[in-house]
């Protein structure tokens, strides 16, 4: 049996009451008008929700990835776009804290933890999605700066006025055996040569600023540099595994409040004379969801405290993310068809997880990676 502490309690209920509090009052109006959730994201920031599992030295709360974990899933469960702003502005938070210099810390990643800016990470390229190792943009060195030119797209927090520090990989050479080497670099926003594109549309996550990326000679400085040159895959492949169970638990979000959601519907809905709780037909899928959120709680519970504890845990990874966001698209389905013709509209909040649940089968690496790697281990 997983045990949690009293400190995750006091964490979910802190969590649970700013969804429900902050965000959920605005889910609506922020889905229709595909706006970033500044105040909201500034609040979270105040909170400690955005910077739980970081040192407290770089504005971060201290805590564990167990607790982090959790923070997700209960804003997920109100808005799983607010909920993955917070989760990939860690993915830049864990590459600065793990790979940075203490000036680059200092400069950088305090803020993004504080809720004064928003980090994200720029490696998808338009062929380089999955398969980072093909990404295009290069670095080239000219004295002591480099100058950066390519492109990256679906760029999750990019292109909000509190976008800070963009982390990108870019190829800077050769390796002898014939594969790319790629380095990280930090770019701050205003940097000349560097211009967001088009803000683009999705059927989920619509709250989420996400754009695609320009950098036209982008002159950067040496101490922009991430950590040591050709380091760049390694560094973001070591984040990989944290990343899946982070969207796991945004899927766990989904699958709750699409059950919890439906249990409310079915209690209060009439139909041919009696309440929908009443019909077997829907009894089963509520059942099914709950076991599902049971499973998926579990899983993803077990891959965190086992990276607290610093034990492998990449296979827990990938099967908590591979089962939680199945089961949460599958929920979300469920729950649009418990609702029927209300199922379909804005103003209901099953209509919008819908959306975002398949977004979740898709980004860190899609259901079918996630077998690929599953299958591998055992197999090896």
């Amino acid at each position: 049996m997983i045990s949690l502490q009293d400190h995750h309690d006091a964490i979910r209920d802190m969590a649970r009451k700013f969804a429900e509090n902050e965000i959920s009052p605005q889910s609506e109006d922020l889905w229709l008008r595909e706006e970033f959730p500044y105040v909201i994201w500034k609040t979270a920031g105040e909170l400690g929700l955005i910077g739980l599992p970081y040192a407290e030295a770089y504005n971060g709360g201290g805590g564990d990835w167990l607790g982090f974990t959790i923070v997700l899933e209960e804003i997920a469960r109100v808005d799983c776009a607010v909920a993955v702003s917070i989760m990939a502005n860690s993915t830049i938070a864990s590459l600065l804290h793990n790979f940075g210099t203490e000036e680059q810390k200092q400069r950088f990643l305090r803020p993004i933890l504080d809720g004064s800016q928003v980090g994200c990470i720029a490696l998808t390229e338009p062929s380089a999605g999955s398969d980072s190792a093909n990404i295009q943009t290069r670095a080239t060195r000219d004295g002591e700066s480099w100058i950066i030119n390519g492109s990256k797209t679906f760029i999750s927090n990019s292109g909000s006025d509190v976008t800070g520090p963009v982390v990108i990989a870019a190829v800077t050479g050769v390796r002898p055996d014939g594969r790319k080497e790629i380095s990280n670099f930090i770019v701050p926003t205003g940097t000349p040569g560097f211009d967001s594109g088009k803000k683009l549309r999705k059927i989920g996550w619509r709250a989420s600023s996400t754009h695609e990326l320009f950098f036209n000679d982008c002159r950067l400085s040496a101490e922009h540099l991430l950590g040591e040159v050709g380091s760049g895959l390694k560094q973001t492949l070591s984040q990989i595994s944290t990343g899946r169970i982070l969207i796991g638990a945004l899927g766990l979000g989904i699958l709750q409040g699409s059950l919890d959601r439906s249990i409310a519907y079915m209690k209060e809905r009439r139909a041919f004379g009696k309440a929908l709780a009443e019909f077997q037909a829907l009894q089963f899928k509520v059942a099914d969801m709950a076991t599902h959120a049971h499973a998926a709680r579990l899983m993803l519970y077990d891959a965190a405290m086992r990276k607290d504890a610093g034990l492998a845990y990449d296979s827990q990874a990938s099967m908590g993310k591979l089962f939680a966001t199945e089961r949460a698209m599958e929920a979300a389905h469920q729950a649009v068809q418990i609702h029927g013709g209300n199922g379909v509209m804005a103003e209901y909040a099953v209509s919008r997880a819908f959306g975002d649940a398949k977004v979740l089968e898709i980004v860190e690496g899609t259901s079918e990676i996630q077998r690929m790697i599953i299958s591998r281990g055992l197999l090896r």
